[in-house]
């Protein structure tokens, strides 16, 4: 499908399903309808299963919109205590159409208690309390991130998903990628059939560099963490330490400080690569905002060039867990995280000219599916490493996307 088909779909009012392999400009086309509410005074929430993915679109994790936060599942307690929160009430209530990006991160469990939360607010029984709902994103790319390296259970064995009776947009034109070969070895990923021709480009990109600025993807964050120290150390400026502060039950506490993606001792020079780790809108960020420290304030606060060239002074903000309006632990710190190499986790969703890749410690499948279709162009590639789990591919999506791509058509023809 096009992506004026697909726009007029959604414009339509149905639920929809938008789908298609990286680079065919879902986030683009998502941009295009989200303008276009806004044109119209709809109120739309927009999110997405990440802070980074979030970014691309201006909005928020879905966790957060929905305040069911880091939990799988709410008990009737919890919703209980959600009830009380009068600016998640008029969110919900408000809301006429719901967007979540990046759907392919989010487990059934979680897409169900979205739904819970919305018929619940809403005070109607109809799927997410008769919201039109837009699902976007690419099954090939990460699953949901679960413990015990348990099978992922998918958005769409949702019981929410099976409700919605999703219309299907499958794009399928190429905009991030316009090399032949490249968009050859992507699909052959896909398909769990790669050529020989295929497999020896990418082997050659084991041996080739790349020019100027390149970002570091790597499976894991000690990998990652460790890039981060040593590209600091090398920076001739004077360091800045920062420690966090912390209140409350050691147990939350220690709750909190897990699930924070800024450090405890955090260090930052003038001129460190950086990424926010929280929203603020008010001060110009979100969660996934890179940038570059150009200064430091008499404060010592340091001071973001971000990559769309705001600048931003961070100062502290706090994470807290809150029980019956009463503060039971809180952490504070300056939010940001060292950003020269990132998780393949936090590059989904970006569009990269050139970047290193280290794939030798791939974990799940679609890992370095997602990894090498950030990037441009085969030439804009390095591998660095990759192991047997790299190139894989989970067998039941490839069954679940040839049923997409056929009900796209099949709403296509309708349409027609």
């Amino acid at each position: 499908m096009n992506q004026d088909t697909a726009f007029r779909i959604l414009q339509s009012g149905h639920n929809v399903y938008l789908g298609g392999s990286a680079g065919t400009g879902k986030t683009h086309l998502l941009n295009r309808f989200i303008n276009h509410l806004k044109s119209q005074i709809v109120m739309v929430g927009v999110t997405a299963s990440t802070g980074i993915a979030a970014t691309h679109l201006g909005g928020i994790t879905i966790h957060s919109w929905s305040g069911m936060g880091i939990r799988e599942e709410l008990t009737h307690d919890d919703l209980k205590k959600l009830r009380r929160k009068h600016y998640l009430r008029q969110r919900i209530n408000d809301t006429e159409v719901l967007i979540i990006d990046e759907i392919s991160m989010l487990s059934a469990e979680q897409l169900d208690t979205v739904d819970m939360i919305c018929r619940e607010f809403r005070k109607c029984d109809l799927p997410f309390g008769g919201l039109q709902v837009v699902l976007s994103g690419d099954f090939f790319q990460l699953p949901p991130v679960v413990k015990n390296r348990a099978r992922p259970r998918f958005a769409y064995d949702s019981k929410a998903w099976e409700s919605l009776n999703l219309q299907i947009c499958y794009l399928t034109e190429p905009f991030r990628q316009h090399d032949k070969k490249f968009l050859k070895i992507l699909n052959e990923i896909r398909s769990n059939n790669m050529s020989e021709e295929s497999l020896e480009l990418l082997e050659d990109r084991a041996q080739q560099s790349v020019k100027g600025k390149t970002t570091k993807l790597y499976t894991h964050n000690t990998d990652v963490d460790a890039i981060n120290s040593a590209e600091l150390e090398k920076i001739d400026e004077e360091p800045r330490y920062y420690l966090m502060n912390s209140s409350g039950l050691d147990v939350l506490v220690d709750a909190l400080k897990k699930h924070c993606l800024t450090s405890e001792n955090l260090v930052l020079k003038k001129g460190a690569m950086v990424m926010f780790v929280k929203n603020n809108f008010e001060k110009g960020y979100v969660n996934g905002t890179l940038g570059k420290i150009i200064d430091f304030d008499a404060e010592d606060f340091p001071i973001v060039k971000t990559h769309d060239g705001k600048t931003i002074k961070a100062k502290h903000v706090t994470w807290a867990i809150e029980e019956d309006d009463e503060t039971k632990a809180q952490i504070s710190q300056i939010p940001l995280r060292l950003a020269w190499a990132i998780t393949v986790h936090k590059s989904q969703g970006m569009s990269l000219d050139a970047a290193e890749i280290d794939l030798s410690k791939s974990f799940v499948p679609g890992m370095g599916y997602v990894a090498l279709s950030r990037v441009k162009s085969l030439k804009g590639i390095q591998l660095l490493g990759a192991n047997a789990m790299s190139l894989s591919v989970d067998p039941a999506i490839i069954r679940l996307d040839k049923k997409l791509r056929q009900a796209s058509e099949e709403v296509e023809e309708e349409l027609g």
